[in-house]
């Protein structure tokens, strides 16, 4: 009998985020974390005044992100290892929100959002050495419900700082999952990252037993 998660390689997280991290864990992928330097910002900017969709720039990230982590251990003699990088862009009727910077962006963010339905561009991308051997893009579409602003106030004061975490002030796996009246699409895409594309992915490569 096969062992169900039997890692071939050394599997590289390019990213500082838990809840990446702990999506891996979960689903019994061993795995490091290598929080990736390159300037989302830079490259986001740059690609949009160049007329870049949003699934381009939220692919180019995540491929950013994962090169850089590659780049580092090529300089350390590992090439072996797959290292993964994701990204997510939330857009809604053409414009691209980022994390809110407190709670005050938070709500602005979610007056916006209010009533209306957004898309989560949710990418992912894998190295191994200097070649991006797979990539893949997701895009759940999610609506959120017409709150009060009671309800609204009440949200932020009980969730705390870690919505800031989510380009769109909210968790599913907690008390976000009350904003919304539709959802449409894989839990683990909208939290970051597109898990069993990976999971396919890492099968066919055999890093994964079958």
């Amino acid at each position: 009998m096969n062992e169900p998660l039997a890692e071939t390689v050394p599997v590289i997280l390019a990213s500082a985020s838990r809840i990446r991290s702990r999506i891996l864990a979960n689903s019994g992928i061993k795995h490091t974390c290598i929080t990736s330097s390159v300037d989302e910002d830079e490259i986001k900017d740059r690609m949009k005044k160049d007329g870049a969709g949003v699934e381009s720039v939220a692919t180019a990230l995540a491929e950013a992100k994962a090169r850089e982590v590659a780049g580092k251990l090529i300089a350390g003699d590992q090439t072996d290892a797959l290292v993964i990088g994701a990204d997510q862009i939330l857009e809604c009727d053409g414009r691209w929100f980022d994390k809110p910077l407190d709670r005050k962006t938070a709500a602005e963010t979610l007056r916006a959002l209010r009533g209306r339905a957004h898309r989560l561009k949710s990418a992912v991308a894998v190295f191994q050495g200097e070649e991006c051997i797979w990539r893949y893009l997701e895009t759940p579409v999610l609506t959120m419900r017409n709150f009060s602003d009671g309800f609204l106030e009440n949200y932020l004061e009980i969730s705390g700082p870690d919505i800031l975490e989510s380009v769109g002030a909210y968790r599913l796996e907690g008390s976000g999952l009350q904003l919304f009246s539709h959802i449409n699409g894989d839990y683990f895409t909208i939290l970051g990252l597109p898990l069993l594309a990976l999971l396919e992915f890492l099968r066919e490569t055999d890093v994964l037993a079958g």
